[in-house]
């Protein structure tokens, strides 16, 4: 499948030229290993693959006892995986590299030694268990990748064009017209169904069979509890937790994830290394409360006030249902139509911030539960800076709306309130794009260009 990343290997393998190592960060399943070696057999005159999931003893002793002599240590793996080397045009690639540290150590020693460019790739690459005992290579250039985008997507169902005409239509403030827009739902809608992992995607362009890509989903979910199982040790269970309610907690009117619902008088500092362990797996996206709009949204983050978002909403999707009792075509079938009644909002506002954060942004929303001032009560969906920051008027605030009919009392008060510094208010939504009352109402599927 074509992957927008391939363009930031390019980039990295033309501007670093062997100076720094390059550790491609993501979820399990996100695609890591395939464009690793796609990218080194398309660029690369020789590659070598050592994957650390089921590498011999035998290696992973070059790493212990060979460092001080590069040349061995380099005649040993040439050897052992029978591939020819070539001064600055051979890649290698050490996959999963956070199951044997030692290796990411060593960056720093084979990227000074200037012979061959090196690309690692990992997952969970900041918890404990992945850095104890090592120096991290400041040698090491860091590229998170995510489930396919709304594009991507396209790409991947054989559609080249209609995501230009829609930056195109983005660009110039027009919408896209009754038909165009139709066709451009039909095609969210999917993408909302199917999301972005890999495997899901190539079962839906073969078979355009949901229960098919809803089994492939499960089992990814289910590799997912595996990992809980076996890289969370000593808190799997809080962490499983966690998983197990987000969709729980995503139905709730607020969406913010309320840590009582686990336990009574539960205390953030007892799931704050779980709620870390599931944003390190990049498994979810946090979305963090800032309490004012103002430049650094960082600055005025409550980091206990949060909502999970699932990092990608087609395993949320399957993740929801699973116990439900419910038919998961029947489900597809009416999010296909767009009948969906219950569960549609919190599917949407994920689906947001799968994009947003895809597209580069933090997550932050903005909540006020004043009871004593009624123009004070408010709730922000999302909050985003702009590219360029100037004095004044810096944050977009980003209200999310699944359905037809809404109101948008939040979304006044605080632009009446904020005003100085706020950017362009925008509101996403399922209808075509327009521009009213100051504010930009942008179909969901151009989410991808904020």
């Amino acid at each position: 499948m074509k992957r927008k990343i391939y363009e930031k290997l390019i980039q990295w393998k033309q501007q670093s030229a062997g100076q720094t190592a390059l550790l491609l960060d993501g979820a399990r399943r996100v695609g890591k290993s395939y464009i690793a070696e796609a990218f080194a057999k398309a660029e690369y005159k020789s590659y070598l693959l050592v994957d650390f999931n089921r590498v011999s003893k035998e290696i992973t002793d070059l790493f212990v006892n060979y460092l001080n002599d590069l040349d061995l240590f380099f005649m040993y793996l040439s050897n052992f995986y029978n591939t020819k080397l070539h001064e600055r045009e051979t890649l290698i690639i050490f996959d999963e590299v956070q199951l044997f540290p030692k290796a990411r150590a060593a960056i720093k020693y084979l990227v000074a030694d200037g012979r061959y460019d090196y690309l690692e790739t990992g997952s969970l690459m900041s918890i404990k268990k992945s850095t104890q005992d090592i120096l991290i290579p400041s040698e090491e250039r860091h590229l998170r990748m995510y489930p396919l985008d709304f594009e991507e997507f396209l790409w991947a169902l054989g559609n080249e064009t209609l995501m230009d005409f829609i930056k195109m239509r983005f660009e110039d403030r027009k919408p896209l017209g009754q038909a165009l827009h139709r066709k451009a739902m039909d095609y969210f809608r999917q993408y909302l169904i199917v999301g972005g992992m890999p495997q899901a995607v190539e079962s839906y362009t073969q078979s355009r069979d949901f229960d098919k890509v809803d089994q492939v989903k499960r089992n990814i979910l289910e590799l997912y509890r595996a990992d809980i199982v076996k890289h969370a040790r000593g808190y799997e269970m809080k962490v499983e937790q966690i998983f197990d309610d987000i969709p729980a907690q995503l139905q709730t009117h607020d969406k913010k994830f309320r840590l009582s619902s686990l336990k009574k008088e539960a205390r953030f500092r007892d799931y704050e290394d779980a709620l870390f362990w599931l944003s390190d797996a990049m498994i979810i996206n946090s979305c963090y409360n800032s309490s004012s709009p103002d430049i650094g949204l960082k600055l005025n983050m409550n980091r206990m006030t949060l909502k999970c978002y699932m990092a990608d909403t087609g395993l949320l999707i399957s993740h929801a249902f699973d116990e439900n009792g419910l038919v998961s075509e029947e489900i597809y079938k009416k999010l296909l139509f767009d009948k969906l009644e219950v569960n549609k909002g919190m599917i949407v506002e994920n689906i947001v911030a799968q994009m947003l954060t895809a597209s580069g942004h933090k997550l932050y929303f903005y909540a006020n539960a004043s009871r004593s001032d009624a123009q004070s009560r408010m709730e922000i969906n999302f909050l985003i800076a702009k590219n360029k920051i100037s004095t004044r008027h810096n944050i977009s605030p980003i209200e999310v709306k699944s359905g037809k009919n809404y109101t948008l009392t939040s979304l006044r008060k605080f632009h009446k309130k904020y005003a100085k510094q706020l950017h362009t208010p925008y509101v996403l939504h399922t209808n075509d794009f327009k521009e009213e009352d100051g504010i930009i109402y942008l179909p969901l599927y151009m989410t991808p260009l904020l």
